[in-house]
């Protein structure tokens, strides 16, 4: 796929003040790595743009036009949030050969629904992103799941994966993917009461008990 373009400028703001009044600003305080750089770059992206690519491609490979400096193939490397707000607070990107292998994980889309499902079974997910080498002209926005002939019981692995070429995953071929549950039993009004007094009559019992101790 081709890189995406994010627009950069460098900065030189490094206080908490100011990178506070940055964000203010509506623009994300990030670093540009690489190991042909001299240096880290100190950059800041729009706020806006970044949290439209991280919501559909978080694992794109980007090219960083910096405004003055040039433009840059990258990969977004670590997203630092608010533990309360959940908005970007700081971002690196980790600069790229794009004739060099890359390791990046990828989204997972589960196809069509499985046979198990249409049977009243859940399918589980268990894992929504796989980590994979390739070139990065080669990174896949997301790998399908084809799920329709799973059965109940039935386990989907990495090695029943179809990986478009050029693509390696990075996980043992017999990990499990995603999972067809058995149908969760459903009770009765009458089941419900009986668990109900049950639980009301251990709780009593527990009391007297406590009282005969006291």
């Amino acid at each position: 796929m081709n890189p995406m373009t994010l627009k950069a400028e460098t900065r030189a703001t490094t206080s908490r003040g100011e990178l506070r009044k940055l964000r203010k600003n509506g623009r994300i305080p990030g670093v540009v790595y690489g190991k042909d750089r001299s240096a880290p770059t100190p950059v800041a992206v729009d706020a806006k743009e970044l949290e439209a690519l991280l919501r559909s491609h978080p694992h794109a490979v980007l090219e960083l036009d910096i405004s003055g400096d040039g433009k840059e193939n990258v990969l977004l490397s670590e997203v630092q949030r608010d533990s309360m707000s959940r908005e970007v607070l700081h971002i690196d990107f980790h600069k790229i050969n794009m004739n060099e292998s890359i390791k990046a994980p990828v989204r997972l889309e589960v196809s069509g629904k499985s046979a198990g499902e249409k049977e009243g079974g859940m399918l589980q997910l268990v894992l929504h992103e796989i980590e994979v080498e390739c070139l990065p002209k080669n990174l896949p926005d997301s790998i399908p799941l084809e799920v329709e002939n799973l059965q109940v019981g039935d386990s989907l692995t990495v090695a029943d994966i179809q990986f478009p070429e050029g693509v390696k995953p990075l996980m043992d071929a017999d990990s499990v993917v995603a999972s067809v549950l058995a149908p969760q039993k459903e009770i009765s009004a009458e089941e419900a009461d009986a668990i109900d007094d049950a639980a009301e009559e251990n709780a009593s019992q527990a009391k007297s008990a406590r009282l005969v101790e006291g």
